[in-house]
């Protein structure tokens, strides 16, 4: 373990975010998911990454098709319905593709939860923008209706997935050498649903009945850690992707990813903020090792569907020191580590603006304790939810919250589109607290990152254009004249190559090859075949499992 292991870095962000979509007024069986997200996808522009560029094509009569398999090298490239038809994005450095039938947005990299927030909602209007053009090019009576959500009411859930950059030191303590740390994690992700959790009407996934509930994803796990993502979905992710390069191509050995897979999609801006910055903060207190086991709880995934099926945060679970607790009071208690771990300087450098991220994780914690849902209904998703709904069974007496009329409104609640999504009337009327102008949410429609990888990447694909033969998150390739010939640029540390270091090389007229050569790319060679792929079997599952993600 060399020393600079153990060496705190910045928390840079990154998610990858499934989508809800369906095609109204087309009846097909199993559904029009498949033809809703290849609508959307077609409508985005963006470079292909080789490996997922066959686009499965539907076939004439059966409504359902698949494309090719390419052998290229040592990698197989070929139809994979958990991730297909990548496009990597030169507006802003961040990507779409298909997931399992959903479209996915990919956020890309970020430092500060503040900046994640803003790209997040220009990611939703990027979305958006597909979602009109798709119904554009549709048949008279039939439109796309996207979902900013993370289950469909009929225990399908699909995923809303966060990436944080850390040590492989931390990642090893956290996986592989002390059991408290993972247990410190999980007792943080399990009560912080009571300001990430986007609410859902009704329990899934063969959980006990209730009315109401927190979090739409809470149903759905049932181990505690794992890799796995769509079957025995663990509370804490364990894959080991760190996207910083290969040892062929000069792994940034010391640094790791971790891939959460616990929250829900959120729309409020205060929720999305504090659920990406406290995470930041809860991730640096675990890298310096200031973690406190007497917060563990003794069962995290029963705990989570208690708090979450207990919209009035009653609900007190046991820990293993044998107290029992609710969610806003273990969140309490990580608030007052945080205090302290912040106020010793453990943030410098780490996490930006941790100082205005504890006020308001302070602030929204006092408000859950005084039950004033009005005032965190302004804030949290699922407070805005439960109040809208709970306000209209209160003035409809036949509505009860089995009616399907309640349940169509919660549905609607995260619909992309603003005549018809609930949230949006709600923050188009200023009733929501933003905490990003929507002039920073325009910027990074059409403007990457400025201290990230993500800058260089999106100038690079704008200066290469038809240049461009593969796109990942850590490297590009680029043709060359010679056929089989290309330049590999690689970009394992997601901390370079931002404003900064790229565009002093691209000032005046820069000719590709000139760049690729001051910024070291080397030249590589491929030897490639093409074969024709069965196709797969239909899935059935609606989350991701091995999405390639930002950091």
């Amino acid at each position: 373990m060399t020393d600079s292991s153990r060496q705190p870095i910045p928390k840079l962000l990154g998610a990858d975010i499934e989508l809800g979509n369906s095609i109204v007024g087309l009846e097909l069986e199993g559904g029009t998911g498949p033809e809703a997200s290849r609508a959307l996808l077609r409508q985005i522009n963006g470079h292909r990454d080789r490996r997922t560029c066959a686009l499965p094509v539907i076939n004439e009569g059966t409504n359902r098709g698949y494309g090719w398999s390419r052998s290229w090298g040592s990698a197989n490239y070929s139809y994979n319905a958990q991730d297909w038809g990548r496009k990597y994005l030169s507006s802003n450095g961040g990507c779409a593709y298909i997931d399992l039938n959903h479209l996915e947005l990919c956020v890309p990299e970020v430092l500060s939860a503040h900046d994640h927030v803003a790209c997040w909602h220009a990611m939703l209007r990027i979305a958006r923008s597909a979602q009109v053009g798709a119904g554009d090019a549709l048949p008279d009576g039939q439109s796309v209706r996207v979902m900013v959500n993370n289950s469909d009411g009929l225990s399908n859930s699909y995923g809303s997935h966060l990436n944080v950059l850390m040590t492989r030191h931390a990642w090893n303590n956290l996986f592989r050498r002390k059991l408290h740390h993972t247990l410190f994690l999980a007792a943080y992700q399990a009560s912080s649903i009571i300001f990430t959790g986007q609410g859902k009407v009704g329990s899934e996934n063969g959980a006990q009945p209730v009315p109401f509930q927190i979090s739409q994803r809470a149903d759905f796990f049932e181990t505690l850690t794992g890799t796995q993502t769509t079957h025995n979905r663990p509370l804490i992710n364990s894959r080991n992707e760190p996207l910083c390069g290969s040892r062929q191509r000069g792994n940034q050995e010391d640094l790791a990813r971790l891939h959460v897979i616990f929250y829900d999609n959120t729309l409020c801006h205060v929720a999305s903020f504090l659920k990406l910055g406290v995470l930041q903060i809860i991730l640096a207190m675990i890298e310096a090792e200031d973690v406190d086991p007497t917060l563990a709880l003794d069962d995290p995934v029963e705990a989570v569907v208690a708090w979450s099926h207990d919209p009035h945060l009653e609900a007190r679970v046991r820990l293993t020191s044998g107290l029992r607790l609710s969610a806003l009071e273990v969140q309490l208690e990580f608030l007052d580590r945080a205090q302290r771990f912040v106020a010793s300087g453990g943030c410098e450098g780490i996490v930006p603006e941790a100082e205005t991220i504890l006020s308001l994780w302070q602030e929204t914690l006092m408000l859950l304790q005084q039950h004033d849902l009005v005032a965190v209904a302004r804030r949290v998703d699922w407070a805005l939810k439960f109040m809208l709904l709970e306000g209209v069974i209160s003035e409809h007496a036949k509505l009860d919250w089995n009616s399907p009329e309640i349940k169509h409104l919660d549905q609607l609640y995260g619909s992309l589109d603003p005549d018809e999504g609930l949230y949006w009337a709600y923050e188009k009327s200023g009733f929501v607290e933003n905490v990003v102008s929507d002039s920073r949410i325009e910027h990074f429609v059409s403007h990457p990152p400025e201290d990230t990888r993500a800058w260089g990447r999106a100038m690079l694909l704008r200066l290469a254009e038809n240049e461009i033969d593969e796109v990942n998150w850590d490297y590009l390739t680029f043709r060359k004249a010679k056929k089989r010939a290309r330049m590999r640029l690689d970009m394992a540390n997601p901390l370079d190559f931002g404003r900064t270091q790229i565009e002093p090389v691209l000032a005046g007229d820069p000719q590709l090859g000139d760049v690729l050569e001051s910024l070291g790319a080397s030249e590589v060679t491929y030897h490639w075949k093409s074969t024709k792929a069965e196709a797969p079997a239909q899935k059935t599952s609606t989350d991701n499992r091995l999405p390639p993600s930002t950091n």
